[in-house]
């Protein structure tokens, strides 16, 4: 009789061991998963057609969006898809690239530097999505400094701001051919491209991937299709809250906001893709 009172001891002992082994085991995997998590990138849908932008090189701080439209147009006839944007402080910056490593973006910049067609520059890491962070670091060529996004970012949100940043700008590049401007397709392009999204180039394959997203359940930073049908797509934006979306109406024209209850663009709306 004394050895079951020690049993039951015993096992008390042991089922308390093991319950506190797997309290760790669920902590730790927890932790693993937030730890794994750097932002925009790792939000991404596994879908293919889809990619994780890697290394990239920004160059410049114009002042004249003029300027920013020269060095694309140069990288383009160089045949390097460069796209350029606003910035935080209302200064241009040309951006370009999907290098594997910091060491090819490097490489490559070093060699348009030698070229003389671009002067200084930094490589952003893959994951850096661009409006997360606070403060962009001043650097000089090769020197890199890019703080990670915060962890657990709704990185669709991340998407429309960032479209948002877009509005105003007479864009007149984009495509194959800088001179003729910059599609809506180019334009979504560049938007997830900051965001560190690699997305088809043009609007019927960035149509034919990502999830299926109904008109009424359009979060921020989903993509808007128009066109007569599902197989003649020949227009895109980027869906950016109450019933907005963001676009390049046509080449040479400004970035707009248009509503979703616009006659036309009601008329010709035929559907949504989500790719966080």
């Amino acid at each position: 009789m004394a050895g079951k009172p020690i049993l039951l001891s015993a096992l008390l002992k042991f089922k308390g061991s093991l319950m506190a082994r797997l309290i760790y085991i669920v902590w730790f995997l927890i932790f693993a998963l937030l730890a794994a998590n750097p932002g925009c990138a790792a939000q991404l849908r596994e879908t293919r057609g889809i990619t994780r932008v890697g290394y990239s090189i920004q160059v410049g701080a114009f002042g004249e969006v003029k300027n920013a439209e020269r060095l694309t147009a140069k990288l383009q006839a160089k045949g390097i898809d460069a796209f350029y944007f606003r910035k935080d402080n209302g200064m241009y910056a040309v951006r370009f690239g999907d290098y594997t490593s910091r060491e090819t973006a490097r490489r490559e910049a070093r060699k348009l530097v030698a070229e003389k067609v671009i002067g200084d520059y930094f490589v952003a890491s893959p994951g850096d999505a661009y409006l997360a962070r606070p403060k962009e670091p001043e650097v000089r060529s090769g020197n890199i400094s890019t703080p990670s996004p915060r962890p657990g970012r709704d990185m669709g949100v991340v998407a429309a701001r960032t479209a948002e940043r877009f509005v105003g700008i007479p864009y007149q590049w984009g495509g194959n051919n800088v001179v003729e401007g910059m599609d809506c397709s180019g334009f979504v392009r560049a938007v997830y491209n900051l965001c560190g999204v690699n997305i088809p180039r043009n609007s019927r394959e960035q149509f034919r991937v990502g999830e299926n997203v109904g008109k009424v359940d359009l979060k921020d930073g989903d993509l808007v299709f128009f066109g007569s049908s599902e197989d003649a797509i020949n227009h895109v934006g980027i869906y950016v809250g109450n019933g907005r979306f963001v676009h390049a109406p046509r080449r040479g024209d400004e970035i707009k906001v248009t509503s979703l209850d616009d006659p036309y663009f009601a008329k010709k709306f035929v559907g949504a893709r989500r790719y966080f």
